[in-house]
């Protein structure tokens, strides 16, 4: 392909995927949010919008005075990206990882294959209502359906922050209709919830095993021969044949549940299992350890 072949300049496709995905996603763009993560002026930022308006989409965002941004209009059809959950995950996961690793960064990458399995469907009002909430501290009115209780059930929730973990979302949130802070995935609300004007009375900071931090010590499977343990000892860049994870005690059963480890049912082979937990006397989960598995097996 020719340089003129492309329609689109690189930094601007970027650029326009960021509009569409922001606005598509949370349900508020500003030019801030191209200033901030392009390092551009606002008057590029605004020229941006408004030519991805004029000659990409035109009518798909519409500019709300009261919210002072732009936000998808009824017949929003994305056309830079695909609008699927996945791409404002990839966006965050983006975002984060140059934050953090820029100094480092290569960027003369070898051709490389990202592995991606399917991702639980969530539907863009309900992620923008969960974004409002969250964001704003405000109370949400929710349906909501579970394996254990496939009967949509009516509660308020207070959410505080939203979680992914792999291929799901889920929302960690004060329910008033059990009174106490519980895991809700973005997939199992019977419809959209609705983000309410009333403010949120707890927050993150009540949520004792969100701020409760435990460690996690991982070993080789102790079936397995000494040879076979030192193999995933390398894997995982253990030392002295252990590996130290510390999580939020509300976020740990998603940590092991990606290792593969559940604490009640080993797998009998070895070779599959390949990791184990050597401490779970110390997680503390107490009377909430049972429906802390059901949350990461999605019967709850």
């Amino acid at each position: 392909m020719k340089k003129t072949d492309w329609p689109i300049r690189w930094d601007l496709l970027l650029r326009y995927r960021l509009i569409e995905t922001i606005a598509l996603w949370e349900g508020r763009l500003t030019t801030n949010h191209i200033c901030h993560s392009f390092g551009i002026g606002r008057q590029q930022a605004s020229k941006d919008i408004n030519t991805y308006l004029r000659e990409l989409a035109p009518g798909n965002l519409t500019y709300d005075r009261h919210l002072k941004g732009y936000v998808p209009a009824e017949k929003f059809n994305p056309v830079v990206t695909r609008g699927q959950v996945g791409e404002y995950l990839d966006l965050l996961a983006r975002q984060q990882t140059l934050s953090n690793t820029f100094e480092s960064l290569n960027i003369d990458l070898p051709d490389s294959a990202v592995v991606q399995g399917p991702n639980r469907i969530i539907s863009p009002e309900t992620m923008r209502a969960v974004v409002t909430a969250t964001r704003h501290g405000r109370q949400m009115r929710a349906s909501y359906v579970s394996l254990s209780r496939p009967e949509a059930m009516e509660s308020i929730l207070e959410p505080h922050t939203l979680v992914c973990t792999g291929n799901s979302w889920h929302l960690r949130a004060w329910c008033d209709s059990n009174r106490e802070f519980r895991d809700f995935a973005l997939s199992r609300f019977h419809r959209p919830p609705e983000a309410l004007r009333q403010r949120a009375k707890r927050s993150g900071q009540q949520d004792d095993d969100w701020n409760r931090k435990v460690t996690m010590v991982i070993t080789p499977d102790l079936r397995l021969t000494e040879a076979q343990q030192e193999i995933i000892a390398r894997d995982y860049g253990m030392k002295r044949g252990h590996l130290e994870i510390e999580s939020r005690a509300a976020l740990a059963p998603y940590v092991l549940s990606r290792l593969g480890i559940t604490l009640d049912n080993q797998h009998p082979d070895p070779l599959v299992q390949q990791l184990e937990l050597a401490n779970p006397e110390q997680l503390g989960f107490g009377s909430k350890r049972e429906r802390a598995l059901k949350a990461v097996a999605g019967l709850c």
